[in-house]
């Protein structure tokens, strides 16, 4: 299993081939001051890479600067960028390192660069080509040794051919590119994940690990993840902390997103059919409860596993209906 150090820090765990592929780049060219430029859709763990190969660097020890493009200010990414001087324009009280001077000897992270704005986009490259940078309000460049790994969801190539990012910017920043697989072009890593987040977040939480049933882990690899490892990531948070007492997480404890994407029954084929007059769903499941303690002679671990659910739940619902 290849990940970029430990699996209990950092969810860039699997054994698909894609992403073994991306990890080994990535060492390789941790190594290096070459310019990066990460792509990847959104939630497939951009900035984790980045930062891993900040750490494998000769740059370990010193800043690891990570700014999201897409969230400064267009009037203000010049002066948070490059930094300025106290008075360089209205509201600049006093001066601004910038984000490049921040990260002098290590790695400046540049997320969905992408949105940086086209003013913008020359200035930058500047400092890539020649290490200099202007600082708002100085008249002499300042110099930086600083590293750069951007990434973006975009297509940079479609952004340079409608004019919205400079193709000699793209360049110098396409220097060494690397590709982070969506999830669902790795299914076969979603149980490893599962399992660390699964593992990771008890612990955090102060909780009991559950445990996933096998037909609920398919499921899980039968859903394509828009979202990515992110999603999964949130949706294992949301299963441990909603399934507290329950012990295990079956495929109707899934979202129903998630349900249809190959678990569910359609509606003719549901294996327990809803009369039209309707139920009442107490007297449903202590019903069910009955006839797994019958069928079992009383065994309650027999019945639970008829069931579906974990012993401590069986119990809980048996306490719950006062039934022995």
């Amino acid at each position: 299993m290849q990940t970029m150090q430990d699996e209990d820090t950092t969810p860039l765990i699997g054994r698909s081939p894609a992403l073994e592929a991306t990890l080994r780049a990535g060492r390789l060219v941790a190594a290096t001051d070459v310019t990066i430029l990460l792509q990847g859709e959104s939630g497939t763990g951009k900035e984790l890479l980045a930062h891993e190969i900040h750490r494998a660097s000769p740059r370990a020890d010193a800043p690891f600067v990570a700014v999201n493009c897409a969230t400064l200010p267009e009037t203000l990414v010049e002066s948070l960028l490059f930094g300025h001087r106290r008075g360089a324009f209205t509201g600049a009280e006093s001066d601004h390192a910038g984000l490049i001077a921040q990260a002098a000897g290590g790695t400046l992270f540049l997320d969905e660069v992408g949105e940086l704005p086209l003013a913008v986009q020359p200035k930058l490259l500047r400092f890539l080509e020649t290490g200099d940078f202007l600082r708002l309000g100085d008249q002499a460049p300042s110099r930086a040794d600083v590293r750069i790994i951007a990434a973006t969801h975009r297509d940079l190539h479609e952004e340079v051919r409608a004019g919205r990012f400079r193709e000699d910017l793209f360049y110098r920043l396409n220097v060494v590119p690397l590709t982070l697989p969506p999830l669902r072009e790795r299914r076969e890593d979603i149980p490893l994940l599962v399992t660390h987040f699964n593992r990771s977040l008890a612990q955090a939480h102060g909780l009991a690990p559950l445990r996933y049933r096998d037909d609920a882990l398919e499921a899980l690899k039968a859903y394509d993840w828009p979202g990515n490892v992110r999603e999964l990531r949130n949706l294992c948070e949301r299963l441990l902390v909603l399934l507290q007492g329950h012990g295990e997480v079956t495929p109707f404890n899934l979202p129903a997103e998630i349900r249809g994407s190959g678990t569910d029954h359609p509606a003719s084929e549901a294996p327990i059919r809803l009369p039209e007059s309707g139920v009442r769903l107490e007297e449903v499941e202590i019903s069910l409860l009955r006839q797994a303690l019958e069928r079992t002679g009383g065994n309650r671990s027999a019945a639970a596993r008829l069931l579906g659910i974990s012993r401590d739940t069986l119990l809980y619902r048996l306490r719950k209906y006062a039934l022995r």
